[in-house]
């Protein structure tokens, strides 16, 4: 007979450490999932921020593919009942150039193109396909992080990262075509500017083109993940749901 440990929902979070992912692992934890989070550091150990220990925690460079697909079978090991109830990839980067000024597509390196759409695109891909089976198991959810800065040129989003970002958005219909069938759902959501500690320079001059006239919090967009990855969206699949206050319109 299962443990009631062994019952829980399980949550795999990439970019946990702060920002949208803090808000991801706090909202699930509330809710009594469990939840791995995966980082190319390893765990925090007593500096770390949330009631978790290092059996939740896999160290993973999203940037290298071999390390992501060798770390695949490791965080199988992590899922005793063989079930994978949610995969939000969240991690992302998105390089400056010296000041932090926004990186347009002449002045960005080839190499500099081929590490974001590693971590933004080609990680989340990886991840998915090769956890397949545990999400099938679970019929479990899969929540892609894209970004507003994936729609329309963005004053402060870098030309790799608004474009591996409407990639994403992209691959998440490819894959609620392919998972579907499955029973796993996938969609995306689309995150305007949402307060967090790395909001570029001048982004309160965004405000007032935002209907809403605020930044956003977090946990709005936490709170959207945890719908999407529960049974209240239970027929939402293939969807981008935007999360900026209007912005978009």
């Amino acid at each position: 007979m299962a443990t009631r440990e062994n019952d829980r929902r399980v949550l795999l979070l990439t970019g946990a450490s702060r920002g949208i992912g803090h808000a991801t692992v706090k909202r699930f934890s509330a809710a009594g999932w469990r939840v791995i989070t995966c980082s190319r550091h390893p765990f925090p150990g007593e500096d770390c921020p949330w009631e978790m220990g290092p059996e939740d925690h896999v160290q993973i460079d999203l940037g290298d593919a071999a390390d992501t697909r060798s770390m695949i079978e490791e965080i199988r090991t992590r899922l005793p009942m063989g079930k994978l109830d949610a995969l939000v990839n969240n991690a992302a980067i998105s390089p400056k150039s010296p000041g932090g000024a926004r990186m347009g597509m002449l002045d960005t390196s080839l190499e500099d193109w081929q590490a974001v759409f590693q971590v933004n695109f080609f990680a989340p891909m990886l991840l998915a396909r090769g956890l397949v089976s545990e999400l099938k198991a679970a019929k479990g959810s899969i929540v892609n992080v894209s970004s507003i800065a994936g729609s329309r040129v963005h004053p402060f989003a870098g030309s790799a990262y608004a474009t591996s970002k409407a990639a994403l958005a992209a691959l998440t219909r490819e894959m609620a075509t392919d998972f579907g069938p499955l029973g796993v759902r996938v969609n995306a959501i689309s995150p305007g500017e949402i307060e967090t500690s790395i909001l570029s320079p001048g982004t309160e001059k965004l405000v007032a083109q935002i209907p809403l006239h605020r930044l956003g919090q977090p946990d709005e967009v936490a709170k959207a993940i945890y719908f999407l990855c529960s049974d209240a969206s239970s027929y939402v699949n293939g969807a981008e749901l935007h999360i900026n206050g209007g912005q978009h319109v």
